[in-house]
């Protein structure tokens, strides 16, 4: 095209046409660079996409993170990255915004690591506290022995101290999300069953007319029988309330496969277009049962 242009400009200045010679060079010029402008975004994806078939930092069924999108590679073609989400829905994320974003594939390795905080009274022993939390990670089947769980003391809270439990999953085998809501469910409940106390934030209230104040005789006090005092966070022995996983837990096992089902029955973006090949079943298909071992 430089060539041609050169070549054009040269005959019109030649057979003194200089005017129309600088009119039609600017104007083709202009053109292309509007046409350029115009089709940036076109050319950006459709690079984009070669790159990514080329390098492949993930394949038809891992589970990835892109740009605030999580959810199941679907297909690649010349212009978006389809994604099934863990909420059922089809999302398309433009190639290059793909290529240029921090890219996380939870598939690519298997273990993946959880934490939460809980909180403790300053009355409590911090190393009671752990060893029951500890405890609870070393039985529960789905967290790994190896990496080791730890439960280390995070923060010393207005009215707590805080402590940070971490443990280790399978990914492939099963779900974070219930998996974190189990270990969480069960470190309470063994914290109120060894007398652990979770005290609220503590919070200043005041009363603008006062507290009425009744003095009571000390002596007539004593003579009185003492009611048992009642913690409103200890539960009834109830059976059931340290299963591994509850009613409402649904299992400990991935979703994967629910959702590879419905990617079977969505209608597909392109039919027959997907740079990364044919697509394979989504990895994680085996659900593990509250009594295996897994390491």
């Amino acid at each position: 095209m430089i060539v041609f242009l050169a070549g054009t400009y040269i005959v019109l200045r030649v057979s003194g046409l200089t005017q129309l010679a600088l009119t039609i060079v600017g104007g083709t010029g202009l053109v292309g660079l509007a046409v350029g402008i115009a089709f940036r975004d076109i050319t950006e994806n459709f690079l984009a996409s070669i790159f990514l078939s080329i390098q492949r930092p993930f394949e038809t069924g891992d589970l990835v993170e892109i740009v605030g999108v999580t959810g199941y590679v679907q297909q690649l073609n010349i212009r978006t990255t389809v994604l099934l989400t863990t909420d059922g829905n089809l999302v398309q994320v433009p190639n290059a915004s793909v290529y240029k974003s921090t890219l996380q594939n939870f598939t690519a390795t298997p273990n993946r690591r959880e934490n939460f905080v809980v909180g403790i009274g300053y009355d409590d022993a911090i190393d009671e506290a752990q060893e029951v939390a500890l405890r609870v990670l070393v039985d529960h089947p789905a967290v790994l022995k190896e990496p080791e769980p730890w439960v280390l003391a995070d923060d010393l809270g207005k009215a707590t101290v805080n402590l940070r439990i971490y443990f280790w999953i399978n990914g492939h085998a099963h779900s974070w999300l219930k998996v974190r809501s189990s270990v969480i469910r069960l470190v309470k409940r063994a914290f109120q069953q060894h007398g652990i106390s979770m005290p609220d934030e503590a919070r200043e209230i005041i009363f603008p007319q006062g507290v009425p104040v009744t003095l009571v005789d000390r002596k007539q006090k004593e003579t009185q029988d003492p009611e048992p005092l009642k913690s409103s966070g200890d539960a009834p022995p109830s059976e059931g309330l340290d299963a591994v996983s509850t009613k409402a837990e649904a299992g400990l096992s991935n979703e994967a496969g629910i959702l590879e089902e419905q990617a079977r029955q969505a209608k597909p973006v392109d039919e027959g277009e997907n740079l990364l090949g044919a697509a394979t079943p989504f990895r994680p298909l085996k659900a593990a049962m509250p009594g295996d071992k897994t390491n």
